[in-house]
């Protein structure tokens, strides 16, 4: 059972890793940690989610908290229940973007509120290893609940299209497939072409991950068939997206950010955006361009969602593909995300190409991943051998040179994965030449890059 519990969620093998009767004990201790009266609980389209959903459930009532099952749900539909059902807050079964042998949990507290590695999973961890206790005095209900129709009219409340815009959707064979169908007859405006939009759990034309590139080709080739102004990949869960332009190129998710905050801004003038620290300056500059406060966070979305909610922040954007919007509980959502990019082509002169060219004015890396044997040792190379740069550790270490605007400008961040056992390096230049540099200078101190 050692290494399910995640900085951010509980996911494993299923078989191996995660059994049901595992499902159950992780149920039980998760009601016992909120205290929970209610919970709700949704899953995805995995084969084996049905089985597993099942007994989480079982678990739960045990401990005598009343379910209330969504049934199929992608991850932001059971944000978006989890949130507005009056509950003690609930959890989704899904493996996100994992291949189709794995299983797992993305926990949420009362009105939707992450639980993470820092605030409970170790906790469940803890309780489920430890004797089971006694049932709860009384057993809980179950109720099963349709959620669908009210999830697509929150959704369909994003859109505001200023013309009919052709977009070319990859829902992977994954949870956009089941929430789309009640969302786009709200979206008149949204001109989709679909592909891979039949549920399968077992993912049989490509790897339900749209961060990597290879899985952006059959979205790339469908945007030139179909004559699409941008084009949409989502993950297995739907709350991430990647996006291509009009050419099938890919548009970087910091870059997207920085795009997509002004009309959250324009709603809310003077509000924080907050981006992870891998993202690129352009982020922060453009923020600032449109009179936001730019607010920068460690990488996670426990972290983040924590970090608007301080802040009042009306927008947030990772690297990663996540996009965070106040209005929907602080949560992320991937189709929110390609409304917002559709309302903003829609009220273009120009294509989302040349949206997005004059942010591509610097010249970054992109993640780079290695092996690492001793990863604290690494670090404190870095920071030994950084120590004339500006430096901060709020997520591994951050060491910048200059400012914007300086001609020899240049920063980089090297941070430990939360699941996976890796370095990652991002960095971002002024040009060219000296991104080339500085990168040379950190894989000859880090090793070979992973491939």
């Amino acid at each position: 059972m050692a290494g399910i519990y995640k900085a951010y969620d509980i996911r494993g093998v299923v078989g191996k890793d995660l059994t049901p009767e595992i499902a159950c004990r992780i149920g039980d201790a998760f009601a016992r940690l909120l205290q929970a009266k209610r919970l709700v609980v949704g899953r995805d389209m995995r084969t084996h989610s049905p089985e597993i959903c099942a007994a989480v459930v079982e678990g739960m009532r045990d401990a005598g908290a009343d379910v209330v099952d969504i049934g199929l749900a992608s991850t932001p539909m059971a944000y978006h229940a989890i949130a507005t059902i009056e509950s003690d807050g609930g959890l989704v079964v899904t493996a996100s973007h994992n291949p189709g042998e794995y299983n797992g949990f993305k926990l949420c507290g009362k009105g939707a509120r992450p639980i993470s590695a820092a605030n409970g999973i170790l906790d469940i961890e803890r309780m489920v290893a430890a004797p089971r206790g006694p049932k709860g005095a009384r057993r809980g209900t179950l109720e099963t609940r349709e959620t669908l129709a009210d999830y697509a009219e929150h959704v369909a409340r994003f859109a505001d299209l200023a013309r009919p815009v052709k977009v070319a959707i990859d829902c992977a064979n994954g949870m956009e497939a089941h929430t789309l169908p009640a969302i786009l007859p709200k979206t008149p405006a949204v001109r989709a072409a679909l592909l891979y939009d039949t549920l399968d759990g077992t993912f049989p034309n490509h790897e339900a991950n749209p961060l990597k590139e290879e899985n952006l080709d059959p979205v790339r080739e469908l945007v030139k068939r179909c004559g699409g102004e941008l084009g949409v990949g989502f993950d297995g869960d739907a709350d991430r997206c990647c996006f291509v332009d009009e050419s099938g190129r890919t548009v970087a998710n910091d870059l997207m950010t920085a795009l997509l905050a002004p009309q959250f801004l324009a709603r809310k003038p003077g509000a924080p955006v907050v981006y992870d620290l891998r993202s690129s300056w352009v982020v922060k500059e453009e923020v600032r361009k449109h009179g936001g406060a730019p607010v920068r966070d460690r990488v996670g979305h426990s972290f983040i969602k924590a970090t608007m909610r301080k802040n009042g922040a009306v927008f947030g954007g990772e690297l990663s593909g996540h996009y965070y919007f106040a209005d929907n509980h602080v949560c992320d959502s991937g189709v929110i995300a390609m409304l917002s990019a559709l309302n903003l082509v829609s009220r273009s002169q120009e294509p989302l190409s040349r949206l997005v060219q004059g942010l591509r004015r610097y010249h970054s890396t992109g993640e780079i991943n290695f092996h690492v044997a001793d990863k604290d040792a690494a670090i404190a190379g870095l920071k030994a051998r950084y120590a004339d740069g500006r430096q901060d550790e709020l997520d591994g270490i951050t060491v910048e040179y200059g400012d914007l605007g300086d001609p020899q400008w240049w920063w980089f961040n090297v941070r430990a994965s939360n699941t996976e056992p890796l370095l990652r390096l991002n960095l971002e230049a002024s040009h060219a030449d000296l991104r080339d540099k500085r990168r040379e200078e950190l894989v000859a101190m880090l090793g070979e890059p992973e491939a």
